[in-house]
């Protein structure tokens, strides 16, 4: 069976080559037993695909269920699933078989697959693997000939990441993935299935189908549909009942769509030019990030003048700060002009131009006055390490290294 045949049979809208593809996949592994995985966002017609599966293999004469996961209560599920024994649990009164137990020889579809508890996960992967289930409150093992085939909306890398679904329960349902285009991403099938949906509309209420201007089908085609193809029907028998006028234009659709989804047109703000925009927003992040830094320098410089014991701690980080102000600057400034910093507070205004500095003696320098710290603290507190590093402003064990470093034990 062709594809337009397939279309034709099941009632599928659109000549989208994603969607063509997906069908495609699907007629042609209808004829095995492997487990597929159908995925797609919600409302985008998942559902199609496991009957296509069925009614295409060998199992079409047989039983065909499809589950909604998600829709099952937790406690529940393995009961629903795998069947009970009487008195396995409250109101049991009877045994009862499973979904899997009454669809052998034929296919079950799990939607919503990765709802499933992690302990259901377990049972299904072992059906997956051997056919073999336990009813809840039972130890006799049954076997079972099934097709599964599953559907989520659910980015399931995710979910194991999240530990919310098995690795290798995903592997083993994935045997054959599909993947089930968006709306947006069916363009050319919007006004078509709209077409199809306000017939539908007209014929059920009775009646005349309501109509779009080029405006409107231009509106629709644009909008993202993020409920999709469910989302798209809903809206067109809404504007059907409510509005007299059959012909719709753009601003009456608009009227229907969700404020903040309207288009994945792009929008100037207020006309403005938007690489204007785009740039005064760079120059005011520069500008804030700029202020902050020279907050900062001036908090530890302020620190250095009124506890000159804490220089030790800060000498690292201001010289960064200080080498990260100077390259910020002199990207900026003016070819040939020298580097002036303007500040509020006396004790930070350089006039002056800053030289490139020297890396190895600033280093050096730095070292050296960290030595001599360190010796006079130790000189001071008799070689007591404890009350020398309290008066450092550093930690023992900082002063301990530090000694080791240079050598002063």
């Amino acid at each position: 069976m062709d594809i337009l045949s397939i279309k034709q049979r099941f009632g599928i809208i659109g000549n989208s080559p994603l969607l063509d593809r997906a069908i495609d996949i699907a007629r042609q592994v209808a004829a095995t037993d492997i487990t597929v995985l159908i995925s797609g966002e919600s409302g985008t017609g998942k559902e199609f695909f496991p009957k296509i599966i069925h009614q295409l293999s060998a199992r079409k004469h047989g039983p065909y269920i499809a589950v909604n996961c998600g829709a099952i209560p937790e406690g529940t599920i393995d009961s629903e699933l795998f069947g009970h024994e009487k008195g396995s649990f409250t109101g049991a009164h009877e045994a009862r078989k499973g979904y899997f137990e009454v669809v052998d020889g034929g296919t079950i579809f799990l939607d919503e697959v990765a709802e499933l508890p992690l302990g259901t996960q377990v049972r299904l992967l072992r059906v997956l693997e051997s056919g073999e289930f336990i009813r809840v409150g039972s130890s006799k093992v049954l076997k079972t000939n099934v097709r599964v085939v599953g559907a989520t909306n659910v980015n399931i890398p995710d979910a194991i990441s999240g530990g919310k679904f098995r690795q290798d329960l995903y592997y083993r349902l994935s045997t054959v993935p599909i993947l089930v285009p968006a709306l947006r991403e069916r363009k050319e099938d919007i006004y078509l299935l709209f077409r199809k949906f306000a017939s539908d509309a007209a014929e059920k209420y009775r009646m005349p189908p309501i109509q779009l201007d080029e405006g409107a089908q231009q509106t629709i085609t644009s909008y993202r549909w993020p409920g999709n193809i469910r989302q798209l029907k809903n809206l067109t028998e809404q504007i059907s009942i409510i509005e007299k006028s059959r012909t719709i234009d753009a601003e009456t659709m608009l009227k229907y769509m969700p404020i903040g989804q309207k288009s994945e047109l792009p929008v100037l703000y207020k006309g403005e030019d938007a690489s204007k925009f785009n740039e005064r927003e760079l120059l005011y992040k520069v500008l804030f990030d700029m202020k902050k830094d020279m907050n900062d320098l001036k908090q530890l410089v302020m620190n250095l003048m009124h506890n000159e014991n804490a220089l030790n701690d800060n000498l690292d980080e201001s010289t960064h700060l200080i080498k990260r102000l100077y390259k910020d600057f002199t990207d900026v400034k003016e070819p040939g002009q020298p580097l002036i910093v303007h500040s509020a507070d006396p004790a930070l205004h350089f006039q002056e131009p800053l030289q490139e500095p020297e890396e190895i003696e600033e280093n050096l320098s730095l070292q050296k006055k960290e030595k001599d710290f360190i010796k006079r603290a130790l000189s001071k507190y008799e070689g007591k390490r404890k009350d020398a590093a309290k008066e450092l402003g550093i930690s023992e064990r900082t002063l301990y290294r530090k000694i080791r470093e240079y050598d002063l034990e």
